[in-house]
């Protein structure tokens, strides 16, 4: 089995599991271990992160192998070097820190699953309802997210929309990416090399709480930035 292979298959089981819970019904959620056996009801930080980090993993799927070989391609050929065996870790460890120290207090959840850091961008405070502008007052935030990324350039990039379920698909597709787009825009202004960057709009296809109340829907109302390693 090839590494790509078993990157897939992860990827598969832990996107199942995510979709079993968002089958939960009344606003609560019981999670499940990646084998699908149910584990205990976990309190809101502690889904949110379980759930979270899959729904991560199911963003990464969403763009591909091809995708990512192309990314890859891309930056090898801008001079962006690979990390290799330990290096990986030890590198994504000093970037999940400073990401940490850079956006404390500013609404943007960090989560890290494995090497890959995902960062969780709450509509509330980086757009407007309906809307796919960008806050100003948001851009302090965002720019300690891309300075963190401009200097820790060994890594590829994914920047998925998502939203709750009210209304269609075309419209929550179209809203999804172009606020991936706004964001991933902003990032490369700010320094951030455009050929490390994929956009995704995954509309509501991903909801990582009940879309039966407000509270649910405001979660699910979100932008997603993967940070994934260049490896080589």
């Amino acid at each position: 089995m090839t590494a790509r292979t078993a990157f897939r298959n992860v990827s598969l089981g832990l996107l199942a599991t995510a979709m079993l819970s968002a089958c939960a019904t009344g606003g609560s959620y019981v999670q499940s271990d990646p084998y699908g056996n149910p584990t205990q009801q976990q309190n809101r930080t502690g889904k949110g992160a379980l759930i979270g980090a899959a729904i991560g993993t199911a963003a990464g799927l969403l763009s591909g192998s091809s995708a990512t070989e192309r990314r890859q391609h891309a930056m090898i050929g801008a001079g962006i070097g690979a990390l290799g065996g330990a290096a990986v870790g030890n590198y994504q460890d000093r970037q999940e820190r400073a990401l940490r120290e850079r956006t404390a207090n500013t609404g943007i959840d960090v989560q890290r699953q494995g090497d890959n850091i995902t960062l969780n961008l709450p509509d509330g405070i980086t757009f407007d309802f309906n809307k796919t502008t960008l806050k100003p007052q948001f851009y302090g935030a965002l720019n300690g997210v891309a300075s963190t990324l401009a200097e820790y350039n060994q890594t590829m990039i994914e920047v998925v929309g998502h939203t709750d379920s009210i209304g269609t698909d075309a419209v929550n597709n179209r809203i999804s990416k172009e606020r991936a787009d706004a964001v991933a825009a902003y990032l490369s202004a700010q320094g951030v090399q455009r050929e490390r960057i994929e956009t995704l709009g995954a509309g509501k296809a991903y909801p990582i709480a009940s879309n039966d109340t407000e509270a649910g829907r405001a979660q699910n109302r979100r932008v997603e930035i993967r940070v994934i390693p260049l490896r080589s």
